[in-house]
This record gives C-alpha cells, sequence and structure tokens, in this order.
C-alpha cells in the first residue's frame, strides 16, 4: 500500500490498529509523547471482554500471549454496605467472559510484537494542520514535522488531532476518582486485604463509593468515587495526603473502618482524577485523511470499556484500511459509519452504568444487575 500511516499516541488503541496492520503488510509509525515505553505507571487492572478486546487480540494475533497475561481469581466480586455487611459475594469460577490483565503487560506484548523502529519516543505533539491534496503536518514539540496522508488520532481524552475533525472538548462529568495504592496488603494490611479478596469490591451509596481490587501479588488498586464539582476537590490540599484522604472520608463518616482504611491506609499520596467526557454520540463529518480511535474519539465515562473499545477501535480500523489499499476514504468511510453506531451505545449504556452504581438506589441497583434481577425502565 502506498499510503503512509501515521498514528498518534502509543496507547493500546493506537498500538492495535499499528500491530493489525503490520500483520497485514502494511508499514505504520506510531509517534508517542512519552519518553520510553517505562516512563510513566500504565496504570492498573483491565478486565478484557469477549465481545471486543479478545477479539481485537484475536485480529492481532496475540490471543496466546494475552491469555499468558491473566490474572486467576479476579474476576470475583464482592458487594459490601457501609457497614461493612457482604450483600453479594460472587466467586470467579473461570467461566466469565472478562478476564483480568495488568495494563502495563498489554501494552508490553503488543509494543514486543512491533517492529523496533515503529513507535518514535518522545515526540509530544504541538499542532496539526491540513496541508493540500488530503495531507496532513504534525508538528512535535521539538520543532520537527512529519506529513502524511493518513492521520490517526489516538492520543486520548485531549487529542491534539481531533480538531481538524470536530470542535467538541471535553467537559467535566459531574464525578472524580480519588486513587491510592496498599501494597504488600497481605502482610502489611491484612484487614483490607481480606476485606477486598481475590477481585473486586464495590461499596456504593448515593452519590460516593469505595471501589478497590486486588492487581498482581498484595497490591490493592483503591478508587474512591464522589458526585461532587470540581472546585469542591480545589479546597483540598492533596499536598497533604493524611489531611486530604481525612478530608475525603468525612464524606464516608459513619461507614465501616475496614472500607474507610483503604483510602487513610494508602501507600502513596492520593491522586485526583476528575472524570471528562465528549458528547454523548460525538461524531464528525469525513475529513479525507484523517480520523480518530479510542478516548479521542468516544471519551465516556468509565464502565469498563474503555480500553477494550480503544483496542476494537484500533483492530476494525486496520482490518478496514486492508479491505481497501487503494481507497483510503471507502476503508475511513467504512470504519467511521460502524465507530459512531458503536461508540453511541456504549456512551448510553456507559450512563446507565453510572446511574446503577451511584444513583438514588445504590448499591442494590447495580446488584440487580449481577444478579440478573435488574429492573427495566
Amino acid at each position: 500500500m502506498g499510503t503512509p500511516v501515521t498514528i498518534i499516541g502509543a496507547g493500546l488503541g493506537g498500538l492495535t490498529l499499528a500491530r493489525v496492520l503490520h500483520v497485514q503488510g502494511i508499514p505504520a509509525t506510531v509517534y508517542e509523547a512519552e519518553p520510553s515505553p517505562t516512563a510513566r505507571a500504565q496504570g492498573g487492572m483491565l478486565d478484557i471482554h469477549d465481545h471486543n478486546g479478545q477479539p481485537a487480540l484475536q485480529a492481532a494475533g496475540l490471543i496466546d500471549e494475552f491469555r499468558g497475561l491473566i490474572l486467576e481469581g479476579r474476576q470475583q466480586y464482592r458487594f459490601l454496605d457501609r457497614d461493612g455487611t457482604v450483600l453479594l459475594d460472587i466467586a470467579d469460577d473461570s467461566t466469565g467472559g472478562r478476564p483480568e490483565v495488568q495494563r502495563g503487560e498489554l501494552r508490553r506484548i503488543l509494543l514486543d510484537s512491533l517492529p523496533a523502529d515503529t513507535v518514535r519516543w518522545g515526540h509530544k505533539v504541538s499542532g496539526v494542520r491540513t496541508l493540500g491534496d488530503n495531507r496532513h503536518e504534525v508538528t512535535f514539540a521539538d520543532g520537527t514535522t512529519v506529513a502524511t496522508s493518513l492521520l490517526i488520532g489516538a492520543d486520548g481524552a485531549w487529542s491534539r488531532v481531533r480538531p481538524l475533525l470536530s470542535s467538541a472538548t471535553p467537559e467535566y462529568a459531574g464525578l472524580t476518582f480519588v486513587e491510592t495504592y496498599l501494597f504488600d496488603s497481605d502482610t502489611r494490611h491484612p484487614t483490607s486485604a481480606k476485606t477486598v479478596g481475590g477481585g473486586s469490591l464495590f461499596a456504593l451509596a448515593p452519590g460516593k463509593g469505595i471501589q478497590a481490587h486486588r492487581e498482581s501479588g498484595g497490591t490493592l488498586h483503591t478508587y474512591v468515587t464522589l458526585l461532587k464539582p470540581q472546585d469542591w476537590f480545589a479546597c483540598i490540599d492533596f499536598t497533604d495526603p493524611a489531611a486530604a484522604s481525612a478530608r475525603i472520608m468525612q464524606e464516608f463518616d459513619g461507614w465501616a473502618p475496614e472500607l474507610t482504611a483503604l483510602m487513610t491506609d494508602g501507600d502513596i499520596v492520593p491522586v485526583l482524577r476528575p472524570v471528562n467526557t465528549l458528547p454523548n454520540g460525538h461524531q464528525w463529518d469525513r475529513v479525507p485523511g484523517v480520523t480518530l480511535l479510542g478516548d479521542a474519539a468516544h471519551l465516556m465515562i468509565p464502565s469498563g470499556e474503555g480500553a477494550n473499545l480503544a483496542m476494537y477501535d484500533g483492530a476494525e480500523l486496520g482490518k478496514a484500511i486492508a479491505a481497501h489499499p487503494d481507497d483510503v476514504e471507502a476503508a475511513l468511510t467504512e470504519y467511521e459509519q460502524a465507530l459512531f453506531r458503536r461508540s453511541a451505545a456504549e456512551a448510553t449504556e456507559a450512563v446507565r452504568i453510572h446511574q446503577l452504581m451511584f444513583g438514588d438506589n445504590a448499591p442494590h441497583s447495580l446488584i440487580n444487575r449481577f444478579t440478573g434481577h435488574e429492573q427495566t425502565q
């Protein structure tokens, strides 16, 4: 194929696209702002779903490598009331369709599957512009540029490629995660380790929640969720970890100490993660030679689908390009039409799950979903 493929962003979606193209014999170059693959921790656990993430890895020829990463037992789900009472405990019987892996390990197998010069590290995009003849130019922070006739924005929530296609920008969704870790929990935090169990813990109430899951070894990853305006969090001094944790936990006054300890006993400075989203159903008119995937295309409320969707987008785009080697516009049109339908449906579902988790009937609304007793509206 004569068209060089330029991918901005070496996240899971961009790397899946590059790998699927490589399998099809189509070269691509990925430009990534981070200076190296190990420059930043790659987040925690991901459940890779049998209807999108796993088919993407199948298309990438990496399903066996993926299976070697699965952490057994992590598909256990525990629901606790605010007083610590176990409301529901679902064991991992190895039949679930959402096996858990470490995000960093998944990224590693994708990187290892690509030719060594595919990813160009340390290339932070400072701007993009349209040239003539359906081409685009990317300018990097060091002043260098690259021109391409096929530009893919796989560069996440604050995509620098998106403005070529859409004026939409992410907006605060009304909720924020406060994140921490407990390390060596089986020996250093045994009560917390017992409370979380082998997989994921949910302790939810209207407008708030404490979630945690067991990662590799004895690492526990905690997310405290609060539906508050951003100004509320701005009044908390996160440079004082103990004071910040204590202030957050004031919102959980009266909750069982084994639950609040998942935040107050954290081994890192709490990390504030406000949730931003693009409009549900975000789409754009076809612009020759450029498209988006993953959060750059459809940033939505976290529902466990984000990484899966990004990889699926990448695989589907790669297959479309391979199917239309002499007609890039046909490939992009086919890809985007399916992308818009898929992402609109997933964004609607993400809002619904958010309501189940933090709406007026939490936690029972989410428990009913897991037990098959969810009420249809």
